[in-house]
């Protein structure tokens, strides 16, 4: 009989800390009881906006400010691995990885100082670094507790069209590489741990496919592999009536259409990623929204046609910062292709 297989992505709050990996490693370790599991990780908390930060230090030529930047990941990733890993040979194995890429970063960014010039392909890679250094991190840390684990990193398993910064996958050339890698390690009883937000072209050159890209990640994963059901792990109960932050007695929405989930993200909900269920539509596999730090409570469920509420309202969303532009006056009645030359204007 076929085993059950989930696609499982956790957020950069679920993979925070040392202390937060711990309890991600419990987690997919309970349900990798029940069959296999593909685990697919953001970067630490705060990891990227830092990586960002530098990049755009260097394009400044401001070395000494993003030599500070990877000295503070650095003490960041190494006290969170110095927690994790007991087996000092694992934990060598694992460090020596982090500095190689660590100094694969400082590379980048001492070339765009250089340059002072900083290309969407370069933001690509250095804003890339963050999961490929947390993926080892999840891996170990499921490995101390005696799960078999790899990390695989994304480039070898998705592939994109060129578009550095908010790449699309190519679905048929992704399923036969993901098919081909990840398929002998979860018939063996191994979890891979994939880089999320992470692609590449054809040609392998990395790319991104936009911030939040991980949640996208893990449906691409799940419809290619033909999973069960994807879980996207992090820190809220599900989709909500409206943002708790603003709403403080917001509910859980139990269950909610593709439909009406793309919509809410669309429009300003955080908790999914704007493409992430366009890789399932026409799979119909459910996705879940779950919380790490309370796995004990049910979460979300997505699928494609929800359940009916009645006809009330089922969540509130809101985009801050909004501006309204009006096109008007004498001098456009007649003008062939306004509309067109509208659009094209606002979007420059």
């Amino acid at each position: 009989m076929k085993k059950t297989l989930r696609v499982m992505k956790f957020g950069g709050t679920s993979v925070g800390d040392a202390t937060c990996i711990g309890r991600v490693a419990q987690i997919v370790k309970d349900v990798s009881r029940q069959g296999s599991v593909v685990t697919v990780v953001s970067a630490m908390r705060g990891v990227t906006n830092r990586l960002i930060e530098a990049a755009g230090r260097a394009e400044a030529g401001e070395r000494d400010s993003f030599h500070a930047n990877f000295a503070d990941l650095r003490e960041q990733h190494q006290a969170a691995l110095a927690r994790l890993i007991q087996d000092p040979q694992r934990r060598d194995q694992i460090g020596a990885y982090l500095e190689k890429i660590f100094d694969e970063g400082k590379r980048l960014c001492e070339g765009t100082a250089l340059l002072r010039e900083l290309t969407p392909r370069t933001l690509d890679l250095i804003s890339s670094l963050g999961e490929r250094l947390s993926a080892p991190l999840v891996a170990g840390a499921l490995v101390e507790l005696g799960v078999r684990s790899e990390p695989v990193e994304a480039t070898e398993l998705i592939v994109t069209d060129s578009c550095h910064g908010g790449a699309d996958p190519l679905m048929d050339r992704t399923r036969k590489r993901a098919e081909a890698r990840l398929r002998p390690l979860l018939d063996q009883g191994v979890v891979p741990v994939v880089t999320g937000f992470i692609g590449a072209t054809e040609g392998g050159t990395l790319t991104t496919l936009g911030r939040g890209g991980s949640d996208y990640s893990a449906t691409i994963l799940g419809a290619v592999l033909d999973a069960d059901e994807i879980i996207i792990w992090t820190d809220v109960d599900g989709v909500l009536t409206a943002d708790p932050r603003l709403v403080p007695d917001a509910r859980t929405i139990p269950e909610i259409s593709y439909r009406e989930a793309s919509e809410l993200a669309y429009f300003g909900a955080k908790v999914l990623h704007p493409k992430t269920l366009h890789a399932v539509a026409e799979a119909g596999i459910p996705v879940w929204i779950r919380n790490s730090f309370a796995p004990e409570r049910i979460g979300t469920k997505i699928t494609p046609k929800g359940r009916s509420n009645g006809g009330g309202v089922k969540a509130l969303t809101a985009i801050r910062d909004v501006a309204l532009i009006t096109v008007g006056g004498p001098g456009i009645v007649g003008v062939p292709d306004v509309v067109g030359r509208t659009f094209a204007t606002t979007a420059e």
